[in-house]
């Protein structure tokens, strides 16, 4: 009986890690809010940017963070340099300076300047209404993710006024997402 359970759950694990995150567009994500309310994520990157690979990679198939992630927000994959045009908040943005041609870094996306990115990878947090909550620059592991994923996914920010509040709170968290 422990070995079915154990083949169980790895199995389960395995098939979580390869479903992956459910990822979507801004547009599908705004739209999925209106029907059930949850946060939206964006990682915002680009095609030449080592770290984010390194979130692809590292981060984003670990099964924690895949099932939470799936389970409490609209995942949205964006490419900060990308060609797409993206209807958000009642304004179309594109890349009217985007060249084809590039294989390397290209010019920023309109939305990227919206938004104030200015390194990759940045991972953003908007609220329930699709409302800019703030930017996380630069690659982070599955528990170093956690830790803000919980904290706006329970509004725990809205309580921290202060560097030594967020550190206080930082260092009393319980960190559950295994490495």
């Amino acid at each position: 009986m422990k070995k079915i359970l154990i083949v169980t759950i790895t199995l389960f694990s395995l098939s979580i890690s390869a479903q992956g995150i459910n990822w979507m567009t801004f547009e599908e994500a705004v739209k999925a809010q209106k029907v059930t309310p949850k946060k939206i994520f964006v990682d915002a990157y680009t095609v030449w940017c080592g770290p984010c690979k390194m979130l692809d990679k590292n981060t984003f198939s670990n099964p924690d963070l895949i099932a939470y992630m799936n389970e409490n927000y609209y995942s949205v994959k964006f490419n900060a340099e990308g060609n797409e045009t993206v209807n958000f908040k009642g304004k179309k943005y594109t890349n009217p300076g985007f060249n084809p041609k590039s294989n390397g870094r290209n010019s920023a996306h309109e939305l990227s300047g919206f938004f104030g990115i200015r390194a990759y990878p940045t991972l953003l947090f908007l609220d329930e209404k699709a409302d800019f909550i703030t930017p996380l620059t630069g690659y982070r592991t599955p528990a170093q993710l956690e830790l803000y994923l919980k904290m706006f996914k329970n509004d725990d920010y809205k309580n921290l006024k202060t560097q030594e509040e967020f550190n206080a709170y930082a260092s009393s968290f319980k960190y559950t997402f295994k490495e």
